[in-house]
């Protein structure tokens, strides 16, 4: 049974063989299910709490509110 992975953007669930992974310069990997979430994350620097295709949309942080 293949693993599922969370996408790091959008919160979506997406099987383990699809999607990017991008890794950062300290060290933190990211998954991407999509070229759409990968762009708004890391080109357009969007929040993901406030685009209502997400799952995040709405959240609050912890420790704040």
């Amino acid at each position: 049974m293949p693993r599922l992975r969370k996408c790091s953007f959008c919160g979506l669930e997406f099987p383990q063989g699809t999607g990017m992974m991008y890794v950062k310069n300290d060290g933190t990997v990211l998954w991407f299910c999509s070229s759409k979430c990968r762009k708004n994350s890391l080109e357009l620097n969007r929040d993901s709490r406030k685009l209502k295709w997400t799952a995040y949309y709405g959240k609050e942080e912890k420790g704040k509110a």
